[in-house]
């Protein structure tokens, strides 16, 4: 068993798992900006999705995080995943608000 303050994380299987999570939640926002960016009416629907679905990813993660803390596993993983999406979710909060501008 290993300590939380413990650095020594080592979990491949853990990490791999997070990470295709994160790859599969950008994928879809990424799909809801090309959506929101290719057409030429520029659905304002569209582009309130793209940090919609980064929340709900970055939320998911975080359930995930307590999930694993209470299986006693490597949550450090999942919580940096959730707080990737997080950043990524701040940061395409202006997508919706060029949309409202046009």
């Amino acid at each position: 068993m290993s300590d939380d303050v413990e650095k020594r994380w080592r979990d491949p299987q853990a990490f791999r798992a997070a990470v295709t999570y994160v790859v599969a939640v950008v994928t879809v926002a990424a799909v809801c900006f090309a959506f929101y960016a290719i057409p030429a009416d520029h659905s304002v629907i569209a582009a309130v999705l793209v940090p919609v679905v980064l929340f709900a990813g970055g939320v998911g993660a975080f359930i995930q995080t307590y999930r694993v803390w209470k299986a006693l596993g490597t949550w450090p993983i999942w919580h940096g995943a959730g707080w990737f999406l997080f950043s990524l979710f701040l940061a395409c909060l202006s997508v919706p608000g060029s949309a409202m501008t046009r």
